[in-house]
């Protein structure tokens, strides 16, 4: 739920002029990464989702491109035999699924499975369902529909631990990685926010303005939220055992949302994040969480640092997703983040099923 659609709607254009981040920096790795496309049926909406797996295998890595992306991954390259742990890692608001593509590729050159899919509605192309309980309640469920699509596909079964299995995300994706592990959102606590910070008006609280129909006040509109929520199942899923969310969107959590989270969380966020403030946000969840492994800031930089560097042409047309702050390396950031999922996931993810 962050007041970025009109941003998003320019990316359905601008979208294949993305760059790409170079992995050379990845290149100690144990093993070849190949890629393969998949289809996951939502539950949520109906229909199906794409999403793509990333995985170990013994064949050396080739370029593959994906419209305009190329990665550093050979398409259907055959598997390493044996179960691994599997890292699904769920897109922000607007995103896609491959928007976290260089920490895919780095988690399977080091042993993982990791799998990503394009969340119905709050992507790039559609964000129509900002702000509605199919996207805050329907995305965690989404998650979990392409855990058991692994877990049952042929293909894929072999390869996943059941016992091993994490997720990530980042901003709205880091939300739904919290809910996974057990917190519980109170969507009121949204009014409480704006009422004493009135000043926000990059992150949430000018776009709730535009949320109640004509006649619906906020506070129903909120309180009819929370009620349907869970209408597509409870989003805590017991097989996810660690989360690593990067600048979550988290406002919404109390003490007693996160009193239920019982499975490690690393945190990250970006010390002048003016769209998720952190004191607000990352910074109020952190004591909060009793299971809390690690956190780190990445200092001076903004909301979208997480998110891949910028081609030229999506630099011009939309700045504020683009411009880091003097002395802050968008790519070395990232390459420092994603060893450190790894790390993370190396540790919360290392006991093996018997």
């Amino acid at each position: 739920m962050i007041a970025i659609d009109h941003r998003f709607r320019i990316w359905r254009w601008l979208a294949p002029l993305l760059l790409v981040l170079p992995l050379a920096a990845f290149a100690q790795t144990n093993a070849g990464v190949g890629v393969s496309p998949i289809t996951i049926h939502d539950p949520v909406n109906g229909g199906t989702m794409p999403g793509y797996v990333f995985y170990p295998s013994s064949q050396a890595s080739r370029v593959t491109r994906v419209g305009a992306y190329e990665l550093h991954a050979t398409r259907d390259a055959p598997p390493i035999a044996g179960t691994k742990p599997l890292v699904v890692i769920s897109h922000g608001h607007g995103g896609d699924d491959l928007e976290f593509r260089n920490m895919a590729i780095l988690l399977a050159s080091h042993g993982f499975i990791a799998a990503t899919l394009l969340h119905p509605k709050d992507n790039y192309l559609d964000s129509s369902g900002n702000g509605h309980a199919a996207v805050l309640g329907g995305r965690p469920i989404q998650v979990s529909a392409t855990i058991s699509m692994l877990l049952n596909d042929p293909r894929w079964k072999t390869l996943v631990d059941p016992n091993r299995i994490g997720a990530a995300g980042f901003s709205a994706g880091g939300y739904t990685a919290l809910l996974l592990v057990g917190a519980v959102p109170r969507f009121d606590r949204l009014m409480t926010y704006c009422d004493e910070n009135p000043a926000d008006k990059e992150g949430i609280c000018e776009f709730l303005k535009t949320l109640p129909a004509p006649d619906q006040s906020l506070k129903s509109y909120l309180g009819a939220l929370q009620k349907k929520y869970t209408h597509w199942g409870n989003p805590d899923d017991p097989r996810v055992k660690a989360a690593f969310a990067m600048a979550p969107f988290s406002v919404v959590f109390g003490k007693d949302g996160l009193a239920t989270v019982n499975r490690p969380v690393f945190l990250y966020y970006g010390q002048n994040d003016h769209v998720l403030i952190p004191q607000y946000n990352v910074l109020h969840i952190a004591p909060l969480i009793k299971s809390l492994d690690g956190m780190k800031m990445v200092p001076n930089a903004g909301h979208y640092v997480f998110m891949g560097p910028c081609s030229p042409q999506l630099a011009k047309h939309l700045p504020s997703l683009c411009q880091d702050p003097s002395g802050v390396d968008r790519a070395a950031v990232q390459r420092q983040v994603n060893a450190d999922a790894l790390t993370f996931f190396r540790k919360t993810l290392v006991t093996p099923s018997r």
